[in-house]
């Protein structure tokens, strides 16, 4: 059974009672769920053949209304959310730097039913990767704030661990097989920039969409479920993937695009600015 799954009868079994007023609310949790568990693959910095780290401190910005509704269970909704984080780490074989935590804030630029992630790592005072299950209590914040991989993190290896029977499965946002083709200035980076929000490209597609199974969720009723998606390449492309109301690409109505460094990609009422850059 996968990770959401059990999050959702988790929620279920407390439907009538303590929870019964958030699932009122238009942010649903298994949504937020959904997006820690896309986080942590977004975030996701190889320390070494043997540990992979990821965020274990995050914020989840919600609109005043929604807040309002949520905030009175942030607790033991917070703790649920954190136990789905650490579930999914141990499932993917991640690991953090302290342990983990998920806050609820108010974001008066968000309407009902809108959310925002954000994460970051914090440090336990050993400065040691600490093992899904959790780690020490307390920590200081690694330099670089939400969003970032710890400072403190060594280089990533320019090729993945080699295969045969003891090799590790790539963690999920870290591409199989051979490097990329390195440029001057290394491997070329993708990723894209929605609301001020910046989520990589890690994989030769990126699928963005109002499902929660999307690689990128966009929560606007413009947006189809699977909306559009992008190819990273030589050039990159996006393709709609029939969607109701289509994607405009630096101000032309398109269903196919070549992008490039600053594209303008417009879908439902939300903009998003496809980024791409050398090493």
């Amino acid at each position: 059974m996968g990770v959401l799954k059990r999050f959702e009868q988790r929620l279920e079994g407390l439907v009538n009672g303590t929870f019964a007023k958030v699932f009122k609310s238009e942010v649903q949790p298994v949504e937020i769920a959904g997006a820690l568990q896309r986080e942590c693959d977004n975030n996701a910095t190889i320390w070494n053949r043997e540990r992979t780290v990821v965020p274990n401190d995050f914020i989840v910005e919600l609109s005043a209304g929604d807040y309002d509704r949520l905030s009175p269970y942030s607790g033991q909704l917070g703790d649920e959310l954190a136990g789905l984080v650490r579930d999914y780490a141990k499932q993917q074989r991640y690991s953090f730097m302290g342990p983990i935590k998920v806050h609820l804030e108010k974001a008066d630029d968000l309407d009902t039913g809108l959310y925002r992630v954000r994460s970051r790592t914090l440090a336990s005072s050993t400065s040691q990767p600490q093992a899904p299950q959790g780690g020490q209590q307390g920590g200081q914040a690694a330099p670089g704030g939400y969003g970032y991989p710890p400072v403190s993190a060594p280089p990533m290896p320019s090729a993945p661990p080699p295969g045969g029977p003891g090799a590790r499965r790539p963690a999920p946002g870290v591409p199989a097989g051979p490097a990329p083709a390195a440029g001057p200035g290394g491997p070329r980076r993708h990723w894209i920039e929605i609301n001020g929000t910046r989520h990589q490209i890690s994989h030769s597609t990126l699928v963005l969409g109002r499902s929660t199974e999307a690689d990128v969720r966009i929560d606007d009723p413009g947006v189809s479920r699977r909306h559009c998606e992008i190819r990273t390449g030589t050039p990159s492309t996006i393709q709609d993937l029939g969607s109701t109301n289509g994607i405009v690409v630096d101000g032309q109505h398109t269903t196919r695009a070549t992008l490039r460094d600053g594209s303008r990609i417009v879908v439902g009422s939300t903009t998003i600015i496809y980024r791409q850059a050398e090493g």
